[in-house]
């Protein structure tokens, strides 16, 4: 990296670090029912809600209870966003007067936001209007992560508490949620992204008369989308001329915001953050890198200050940022050194192919890693267009568990599920009872921690397994061999991990891909939470065990590189044969 992007980088970590602990502390005075300065505006307004819903705030829940809430809650939004995607044609502020959204295409986008993944197989501005991307998309980015991060509260109160059932009550968790931390700070990010040049209106599409027509070749395509080919397998094209362009509008910057900071990652228009109206200038998109780490990070800290020792949210937060970091080096090395097939033309340096030229080389790749070691999902690089091992560097971070540092509390629990499996291996290793924060860990905390560590692993082996046997998922296919392995690997990693990016290269819009990449978002968001729940209440009912001098500290670096291992490990052991098929020898291949 030249000294501007070093300098960039400190900087950025600089301020992330700064962020976190009072942002942090602030999230657990939230959830705990502390007073704020936010607590004079925004109790009146809880209050009326919780009057209006019938929600007695005092009254807690056990982890059954609390599961039937959180699965009723995101039940009903799914059906609300299904039902206004098929009703888009009859729905107000549909200035391009779009169509409805097919119904299996409906379904997948459905659960897609509901699930925060965001995974789509649609471009934005060709096919959302603006209702639908206020009151259905930009809602659903609010409620699927703040049902993230309650899940994670709830986690943490089964760890702290002992000899009870309650974890807290759903419903003021999620009201507390959007209320004191999502809609304030969303506001404030979405005014500042308007003052970068993020637009923010009603209008309809504007058109623009090009200078100089120009001409290109568009594949021809049949009914289903795919390409149309001759009797000796040739593409067949069409010469397009170009005389003027549209320029899509509409009510971004109050999407963004929250897309960002909630780590949904679904963008208004099909180039994402790598369009001008989302992503206008180096500042803009320092800050929506910063957004997407901020709950993340700070959701560490809630942790140590609720469970009465910060060292603890350190420790996992040193993890998740070692392992970012770490990835970072990996993927900006492998790009920095370009492509040598390309080199071979004389075309010498960084692999600029694909990449967010406003921003180079080192942006671009902190942007794909910091995405992917979240839930985001929201890109400024084609991850198609990286070299091989660039390529599977996101890939990895998603593979994991996307716990670098994760999601809006997805991110927190998947770690706590490692840490439990950590502690219960090292437990063994020395032939003592595995304890954590002062609670045993038995066989039901570990297997509800492998079905939350493992779900997501086994829906993309099994769901890409079944997609390059059939027919209807190998059509889909557009790059032969090892990379269009890569494409499929991808593709149901994002939606299992419910990340949402895209390797592109695979026509992801068809029956197949839509009806079971529906269901990989749907199992992989709903099993590990549920899991999470049962642990949580698990570990509730326990009674608190003093530490002795056998007890395992989890709170010092030896613990830290343990933790860092068992994750690698554990990553490796699942994925590193498809791997090895996918990305690694292609990247052999590259350089052969």
């Amino acid at each position: 990296m030249d000294s501007f992007e070093w300098l960039q980088t400190v900087l950025f970590f600089v301020a992330l670090l700064a962020l976190i602990k009072p942002f942090g502390s602030f999230m657990s005075k939230v959830f705990q029912g502390e007073r704020i300065f936010l607590s004079p505006i925004l109790i009146p307004c809880e209050n009326l809600l919780y009057r209006i819903c019938g929600v007695d705030k005092d009254l807690e829940m056990d982890w059954k209870r609390y599961a039937r809430a959180m699965l009723f809650f995101n039940g009903a939004g799914l059906v609300f966003l299904f039902a206004i995607l098929l009703l888009q044609r009859f729905l107000p502020l549909n200035p391009q007067k779009l169509p409805a959204f097919p119904w299996q295409l409906a379904l997948n986008t459905a659960i897609s936001f509901t699930t925060n993944t965001n995974w789509q197989n649609y471009s934005g501005e060709l096919s959302a209007g603006y209702f639908i991307q206020m009151f259905g998309f930009a809602v659903q980015n609010f409620l699927s992560s703040t049902t993230g991060i309650v899940i994670a509260i709830a986690l943490i109160r089964g760890l702290v508490r002992r000899k009870t059932s309650s974890l807290g009550n759903f419903w003021v968790d999620t009201t507390r949620c959007i209320l004191y931390i999502l809609l304030p700070f969303s506001l404030i990010a979405a005014l500042f992204l308007v003052s970068q040049g993020v637009v923010q209106n009603f209008s309809p599409y504007k058109t623009a008369t090009l200078v100089q027509s120009t001409r290109y070749d568009k594949p021809r395509m049949d009914a289903k989308g795919n390409p149309l080919k001759d009797a000796e397998g040739n593409t067949l094209k069409e010469t397009i001329t170009v005389k003027d362009v549209t320029i899509p509008m509409g009510p971004v910057a109050s999407q963004e915001a929250i897309k960002e900071f909630g780590t949904n990652g679904g963008g208004f228009f099909n180039a994402n953050s790598s369009h001008p109206f989302e992503n206008p200038t180096p500042l803009s998109n320092f800050l929506e890198m910063l957004l997407m780490l901020l709950i993340p990070g700070g959701l560490t800290y809630s942790f140590g200050r609720m469970a009465g020792n910060t060292r603890q949210g350190w420790a996992l937060l040193a993890v998740m940022l070692a392992i970012l970091i770490l990835a970072f080096g990996v993927l900006y090395h492998a790009e920095a050194n370009g492509n040598p097939l390309v080199a071979a033309f004389g075309v010498h340096g960084a692999n600029m192919e694909g990449k967010e030229v406003r921003f180079g080389t080192g942006n671009s790749a902190f942007f794909a890693v910091a995405t992917t070691g979240t839930s985001c999902g929201a890109v400024t690089t084609m991850h198609d267009s990286l070299t091989p091992i660039g390529g599977m560097v996101p890939l990895s971070l998603i593979l994991l568990g996307e716990v670098a540092p994760g999601g809006v509390g997805s991110g927190l629990y998947t770690m706590l599920a490692f840490v439990i499996i950590a502690v219960f291996v090292a437990g063994l290793m020395i032939g003592r009872t595995p304890e954590y924060l002062g609670k045993k860990i038995e066989v039901r905390e570990m297997w509800l921690s492998i079905i939350t560590v493992l779900t997501s692993g086994i829906l993309v082996l099994v769901f890409t397994a079944v997609a390059i046997i059939l027919p209807a998922g190998v059509t889909s296919i557009a790059n032969p061999e090892a990379h269009g392995l890569s494409e499929v690997l991808y593709a149901f990693a994002s939606m299992s991990n419910n990340n949402g990016s895209a390797f592109a290269g695979l026509n992801g819009n068809t029956m197949f891909y839509n009806l079971l990449g529906a269901v990989a978002m749907f199992l992989g968001r709903f099993i590990p939470a549920v899991a999470v729940l049962a642990m949580a209440g698990a570990l509730a009912e326990k009674k608190y065990v003093p530490p002795s001098l056998g007890t395992l500290s989890t709170d010092k670096a030896p613990f830290a590189v343990w933790l860092t291992l068992i994750i690698l490990i554990i990553g490796a052991l699942t994925f590193f044969p498809a791997l090895s098929l996918g990305p690694i020898v292609e990247q052999l291949t590259m350089i052969r």
